[in-house]
């Protein structure tokens, strides 16, 4: 799990008149001269714009340069917006340490990257979880990551949500959308249900074919893959779908400490693609028509993390980052990103 900042390391050259050796240049780091680039600017480049991005490790964005969530603490509830260190960069881990010392911090918030602003925060009462959701801990999952950065994931435990209902440009009735995630194979359940993605904007379960969200779980209520999971799967609501039959045994089981997962919504079924974040290839799980009654789809655009539609909180997981994209994108492009995470 690392980021695609290039480094150029220029020679130390020999002086000819007195054979003393200068340096002309020492590991720059080329932020003004090469582009950081970051899954967003991939999903861009391929003509499928991110209108969501959301992370707590790093920016999504080469150029973002701004906070990637806000934490809150219990000593006198103030808050404390976790920016990136630099632009393109991973979250100033630091600031957070330093204003969460000898105290608990929640994370209140978490920031979209893109410029269509939906940000998350804790989920409200719903149709399933008649109360509020609380907010993960701050400090609960700390990870080093690309030799020697400390950051921190979205580490939830249950009865833990995040949500926004009224968004921009998130993909509304059967448009289509891609929907990536990174979360990890070694922290799930089979509760409903650690999902991130498109779900319905007034909190309620509203039928079959209302969402669109990204699972990762081994819940086998609906559907499953092979063998006990976990698997990448789609909650398109009264139904979290492994394929389009109740099982498909092509949809593996990932159990990587950090997975890429991925759901992609068409206008005539979808696709979902999974695999080791720190592997070599990205594997097709399914790819094909939706299953009965869910063609064609009826979106809402609102977005969750970590629950279901209608405030379902019982799963637990792991979130390091995420985007949602307007359109279907190509084979390329979700290799690319795959690639950069």
């Amino acid at each position: 799990y690392s980021t695609s900042h290039l480094f150029l390391k220029l020679k130390v050259w020999e002086n000819s008149s007195n054979m003393a050796l200068v340096p002309l240049a020492l590991c720059l780091l080329m932020k003004s001269t090469i582009a950081i680039q970051g899954p967003c600017d991939i999903f861009a480049s391929g003509s499928t714009p991110c209108v969501a991005a959301h992370s707590t490790v790093r920016a999504l964005f080469g150029a973002f340069n701004g906070p990637l969530y806000q934490v809150k603490r219990a000593s006198d509830n103030a808050t404390r917006d976790i920016s990136v260190v630099s632009a393109g960069g991973y979250a100033d881990a630091a600031s957070q340490d330093t204003f969460c010392q000898n105290t608990n911090c929640v994370i209140q918030r978490i920031y979209d990257q893109s410029s269509e602003k939906n940000h998350l925060d804790t989920a409200p009462a719903g149709g399933y979880v008649h109360h509020p959701d609380k907010p993960v801990s701050a400090t609960r999952q700390p990870l080093t990551v690309d030799n020697g950065n400390k950051v921190y994931a979205a580490y939830f435990e249950g009865a833990m949500g995040y949500r926004i209902d009224k968004t921009s440009g998130v993909a509304t009735g059967n448009d289509p959308e891609t929907i990536y995630m990174v979360t990890s194979g070694k922290h799930y359940n089979g509760g409903c249900c650690f999902d991130y993605g498109n779900a319905e904007t007034n909190n309620n379960d509203d039928g079959k074919s209302t969402m669109e969200a990204l699972y990762f779980g081994n819940a086998t209520g609906w559907g499953r893959g092979a063998d006990n999971g976990p698997w990448v799967m789609a909650d398109l609501e009264n139904g979290l779908w492994a394929g389009n039959e109740t099982v498909n045994n092509g949809n593996t089981p990932i159990t990587s400490t950090f997975v890429f997962a991925m759901v992609k919504g068409g206008s005539n079924g979808f696709a979902l693609k999974g695999g080791d974040a720190n592997g070599a290839s990205l594997k097709s799980l399914y790819d094909g028509p939706r299953p009965p009654g869910y063609q064609p789809m009826h979106k809402q655009g609102s977005i969750i993390l970590g629950i279901g539609g209608d405030n379902s909180d019982s799963a637990i997981g792991t979130f390091f980052e995420g985007a949602m994209t307007k359109g279907y994108t190509t084979d390329n492009t979700d290799a690319a990103v795959y690639n950069n995470v």
